[in-house]
């Protein structure tokens, strides 16, 4: 049915209903006045305005005049003139009011025989009473049946008015009899003494403020009802017209308001019900009371005047309630057309996604396990898609209940069920069609992985059949029936008929999976011909021998390994776990057996490659397979919690806490993903047939495998974000979708672990693979392997130093980090603190960079995972550019010397063994090393440029005397940093140019409390070094003079260059030696250069020990000393600032 017809037909009820409801409101509605009269618009349409008892109640209070409710002989109203002295004083127009209200009580039948009236005056005179007469004949405006006067009781003016009356009577000019009464008993007879009140000698029971509130009462009961019918009809016009919204909200808002409207209408008649059983109540009180008592007329008129209005608003109320009900039927039908529709689209919208994600399971998987993790994928689409097809199939229902219930809007409810039903079977049918095509898959995979186990089983068999017990006749036999029974296992295992297959599985067979079935047949026939051709080899030795042959088996070391080729076999891995593990299982124990045979007997070399060639498959098998398990882990999980956290649907089941911490909780998996997936295991399946030649392949991507150092370092904050929220409902949730026995973190773990998984297979291949063409790389690759692994470690400590200002970065590379024991020795210190803790050590983690080396305080920290692992509150730094070392210190193997600023800072560093202090003392030698290096290189440049501009106290046929010289001593330097290699020490020069205050490295922390000083600081004697002057001039000999800076110990002010001078505890740097004896200085101080004779240079400089030396000690006695140059200080801008400057 239309809406349009739907609407006309709407109408067509109401209108139905309207006339009934509207005859019921305006017909058969009583007068207020006349309780028998039928007059339909008496209350709706008057055309005058009607008098009420309230508005003129103060005129009615006067009681000049009542309607006291008696009745003549033939039923004519009786109105009461009782005696009012200022009868004359009432203005006309309550006059009027009064006596027209009066006349407008009885009904019309009654009103119509005429109003007797009885005007007492007997306390007054006739004079007023001739007044009143004709004031009333002149103002009344009903019909008179007989006016009754009675007369003054005075004898005078009772003798008066009959003369007056007698001879006047023309005057009164009434239509009517007027008759002067002497007394009651006269008026008794024209009026029956019950239809008197007691004043005029009668018996009827009058009160006339009782009969005044009785009239107000009833006629405001009337007003209500009146009211109550106007309000029904405007709100039953109002159904009627309202228009039908066309959503859910607005037809619920209309039902709501509508029925608010109701109930309110049925409140109101409920008050004017109670209001007239009261006024009723009242009026029939006395006869309750009394059952003997009569009612008067006007009571009784009342009492019908009411029971006729409660019986009109129940009647109306009835009418109201029979029109409701069906409005209110329409409006919720119409709700629940717009719920319906409302819900189709919902649930349309729905299954059109549900459908599309369905489209997108189109791949049959290239493994087994890829493919149980589609069907697995499957299945929980189905899960999650169920909910929506079930609502669907259930909206459907309820629209054919619509349909089955003559629902207004069947045309409109019929297409929608249909299509929802169409969509529904769709569904199901295409989920069907997808899961049947992967099960088929599965089938093909699975026998493909048969086929694979079998081949690779067999390849194991011909590895692990030993050579010299094949060489004898029993053990040919034994070997070929072993081959024999394993050949008969290939009936339910091998690919019998390939165009078989290809026929069968037609519907499935994309080109890559074509081309995976071809391989494995082909591996399949490659395995057979290599078991025919033992077949036929064990069959010539299972013949009768003529002789005995005594193999003989050569000697281990005898054997001569050529350089390996790719195995002609062609190699597939098998993505089956229960393959894998049966694999690692066979190598492995394959692994054992052949160790055991090369220890006991010898083999052929052709025998031993092909054995090493089938443990080699193994192991690049194993990293394929968990290398494609690793990436279905980290997409499974990126798509199971980390896409689940972006969904809305998912929305209410994340606290707001865990909103937007997508980043901190899973870090850069996804980066880590994409090159796993995109990159790095499309170029692991390349080396599938030649797995020696792996190495390469890590070679090639080793930049990209530092992205997990990101991971890891980012790693603490994923688990403590975990810890706080892994017993959200949300991650539940994600779990029970996926169907993992394991929570979130376990996942989170994967990379971590993956990334040391590569270095054992690495090891293994490289174990089986030591003389082939790859064997190199492979090598390489362990090693830039483990250095990642380094990396991440290092970085992992790195990243948990707190207190240090600057930027950690700019310090270079991290090279290496540990725990040490450390004393100090420093010249400059406060002797108390010395003594106090002279002995004992402070606990110090140090970090190794490129230009500088940090000394740290390690703190445990309480709490679970990475929360427990330690943090490293920064102390101080040293730039390496002042470094020295000494390897070597008397009484210990495992200390070693850190000194600074030409040991003004000594740092006695003990380290855990002797092993790992080798490891520190080397990595330090190779960056002193690097840093000499580099500024021998930019000396020599300079020194080249200040030849030619500096000023030469000497004749020009000797200016190139000192650049031979230089070059003489350059010679000399490099020879003795040949001789480097020989001496146990280690001796290095200044490094490059100190970074900028403030920007290089941060201050170091000066906040130790005493505690931490006594237990840190030692005042042990400061050890010898090598590069004392004592031992550097054999023994007591004059000093040799080196380039270098220097501290000035008494003033100089006979430079050959008048200019140049120099003071106690100025800086010298000591350039360059000349010719006759001379050296070129310059006062860092001042930055004035001269030249100075050698003795003067020995006296400025005295024992002072060059700045920038630095030297080594042997453990014994005797020590061995190389100083060098430091003249490459100046050239490469080596800044003079001291330590306590940098401190500063």
């Amino acid at each position: 049915m239309s809406q349009r017809h739907f609407l006309r037909e709407r109408h067509e009820s109401h209108f139905r209903i309207l006339p009934r409801f509207f005859q019921i409101l305006h017909g058969r509605r009583h007068s207020r006045n006349n309780p028998h009269q039928i007059c339909s618009d008496e209350i709706m349409h008057q055309d005058i305005i009607p008098l009420y008892a309230a508005d003129i109640q103060d005129q009615l209070k006067k009681q000049f005049a009542y309607l006291s409710g008696g009745r003549g002989g033939d039923g004519c109203p009786v109105i009461t003139f009782p005696d009012y002295p200022a009868f004359s004083e009432i203005p006309e127009k309550e006059f009027q009011n009064v006596l027209t209200y009066l006349t407008s009580i009885p009904s019309l039948r009654d009103a119509g025989i005429g109003f007797i009236l009885v005007i007492d005056r007997r306390q007054d005179k006739w004079t007023s009473v001739k007044a009143s007469i004709l004031r009333i004949a002149a103002s009344f405006p009903g019909n008179l049946q007989l006016v009754l006067v009675l007369r003054p009781t005075g004898f005078f003016h009772r003798a008066l008015s009959d003369i007056a009356f007698k001879f006047g009577k023309d005057e009164f000019k009434m239509k009517v009899p007027i008759i002067i009464l002497g007394s009651v008993s006269e008026l008794q007879g024209y009026i029956d003494k019950t239809q008197l009140t007691e004043d005029l000698g009668g018996t009827l029971d009058y009160c006339h403020n009782r009969w005044l509130s009785r009239r107000t009462a009833i006629e405001g009961f009337a007003q209500k009802v009146k009211q109550t019918a106007q309000i029904l009809q405007s709100f039953g016009t109002e159904l009627a017209e309202t228009e039908l919204p066309n959503d859910v909200q607005s037809t619920s808002s209309l039902l709501a308001t509508h029925t608010e409207k109701k109930d309110k209408m049925k409140e109101d008649i409920k008050v004017a019900v109670e209001q007239g059983d009261d006024i009723l109540g009242s009026i029939t009180k006395p006869v309750t009371e009394n059952p003997e008592y009569k009612l008067n007329q006007d009571q009784l008129d009342n009492q019908t005047t009411v029971e006729r209005l409660l019986a009109q608003l129940h009647e109306t109320e009835t009418a109201f309630d029979e029109f409701w009900i069906k409005h209110q039927q329409k409006l919720e039908q119409c709700l629940r057309l717009r719920n319906f529709e409302q819900n189709f689209r919902e649930v349309k919208a729905a299954l059109d996604i549900v459908s599309e994600r369905l489209s997108a399971f189109t791949d049959v998987g290239n493994s087994r396990s890829h493919v149980e993790h589609i069907l697995k994928d499957l299945a929980n689409f189905e899960e999650k898609s169920c909910e929506t097809v079930a609502k669907a199939r259930l909206l459907a229902s309820e629209g054919d209940a619509f349909i089955q219930s003559n629902h207004y809007a069947v045309d409109s409810i019929i297409p929608k069920c249909t299509e929802l039903h169409h969509l529904c079977d769709a569904f199901t049918t295409e989920t069907e069609r997808r899961r049947n095509h992967l099960s088929k898959s599965l089938e093909l995979h699975d026998l493909l992985e048969k086929s694979m186990k079998w081949c690779d089983e067999g390849i194991y068999l011909l590895a692990s059949q030993p050579v010299d017990k094949c060489q004898s006749q029993d053990g040919a036999e034994s070997a070929l029936q072993e081959i024999e029974k394993f050949l008969d296992t290939g009936a339910g295992n091998k690919i019998k008929e390939l165009n078989k297959i290809y026929r069968e599985y037609a519907h499935i067979l994309s080109e890559d999976l074509k081309d995976h079935v071809q391989k494995v047949f082909q591996k399949q026939e490659s395995m057979e011909e290599m078991f025919q051709k033992r077949q036929i080899s064990l069959k010539k030795l299972a013949a009768k021998q003529t002789r005995p042959v005594q193999p003989v088996a050569p000697r281990p070391e005898a054997f001569v390994k050529s350089p390996c080729t790719s195995p002609g076999l062609q190699r597939e891995y098998v993505p089956n776990s229960e393959s894998s593990a049966l694999r690692r299982v066979n190598y492995r124990r394959g692994k054992s057996e052949m160790t055991d045979l090369h220890q006991s007997r010898g083999g052929s070399t052709m025998d031993d490659e092909e054995n090493l060639a089938v443990l080699r498959q193994h192991v690049i098998n194993e990293l394929i397979e968990t290398e494609r398990a690793y990436v279905e882990e980290l997409l499974c999980v990126l798509e199971g919690y980390a896409a689940e956290m972006d969904n809305p649907l998912m929305a209410h089941l994340i606290s707001p806490e865990l909103q937007n911490k997508k980043d901190i909780l899973f870090g850069n998996m996804e980066e880590i993903y994409h090159f796993h997936n995109r990159i790095f295991l499309r170029e692991l399946e390349n080396y599938v047939e030649y797995p020696e030649l792996v190495g390469r392949c890590f070679l090639d991507q080793m930049e990209d495998f530092q992205i997990y150092e990101k991971y890891c370092q980012n790693k603490p904050r994923s688990e403590s974000l975990w810890r706080q929220f892994s017993d959200s409902v949300f991650f539940q949730e994600c779990q029970r979708k996926l169907d993992h026995k394991l929570s979130l973190d376990s996942y989170l773990l994967k990379p971590v672990q993956r990334i040391t998984k590569y270095q054992l297979l690495l090891k293994e291949m490289l174990k089986y693979s030591k003389n082939c063409e790859g064997a190199e790389d492979l090598q390489e690759a362990l090693t830039s392997i483990l250095g990642i692994l380094k990396a991440v470690n290092d970085s992992m400590h790195q990243i948990a130093i707190t207190g240090y200002d600057g930027n950690l970065n700019e310090l270079g590379k991290l090279l290496m980090q540990g725990s040490f024991n450390v004393w100090t020795d420093h010249k400059k210190g406060h002797a108390k603190v010395k003594d106090l803790a002279r002995f004992k050590p402070m606990q110090r983690h140090l970090f190794l960079h490129e230009k500088a080396v940090l000394f740290c305080k390690k703190r445990e920290e309480n709490g679970e995972g990475y929360e427990k692992a330690p943090s490293y509150s920064y102390k101080h730094s040293l730039n390496m550019a002042a470094v020295g070392i000494t390897e070597n210190v008397k009484g210990d193997a495992k200390k070693f010397e850190i000194w600074y600023n030409a040991r003004e800072e000594v740092y006695i560093i003990q380290a855990p063994t002797p092993e790992v202090k080798t490891t520190w003392v080397n990595e330090i030698r190779k960056v002193l090393t690097s840093q000499l290096q580099a500024c021998r290189e930019a000396s020599q440049h300079r020194t080249l440029e200040q030849t030619q501009s500096l000023p030469l106290p000497l004749p020009a046929s000797s200016c190139a005397s000192p650049s031979r010289n230089h070059i003489r001593n350059t010679k000399k330097m490099e020879e003795k940093k040949a001789d480097l290699t020989s001496l146990e020490g280690y001796v290095t020069t200044v490094a490059p140019k100190y970074p900028e205050k403030g920007k290089g490295w941060a201050k170091p922390s000066h906040s130790l409390d005493a505690s931490e000083e006594n237990d840190g600081w030692s005042s042990a004697e400061e050890p010898l070094n090598s590069s004392d002057a004592e031992e550097e001039g054999g023994g007591g000999g004059e000093m040799k003079l080196t380039p270098g800076k220097y501290t000035v110990v008494t003033d100089y002010e006979k430079g050959v260059s008048e200019e140049f001078t120099v003071k106690s505890g100025d800086l010298v740097q000591l350039i360059r030696e000349g010719e006759d004896g001379l050296w070129y200085v310059k006062n860092l101080s001042t930055g004035r250069e001269g030249w100075i004779p050698a003795n003067n240079v020995l006296m400025l400089i005295g024992n002072s020990k060059s700045a920038q030396s630095l030297s080594s000690s042997e453990s014994g006695t005797a020590s061995s000393t190389l100083s060098t140059s430091s003249s490459c200080s100046d050239s490469c801008n080596v800044s003079s600032t001291s330590f306590s400057d940098i401190k500063g």
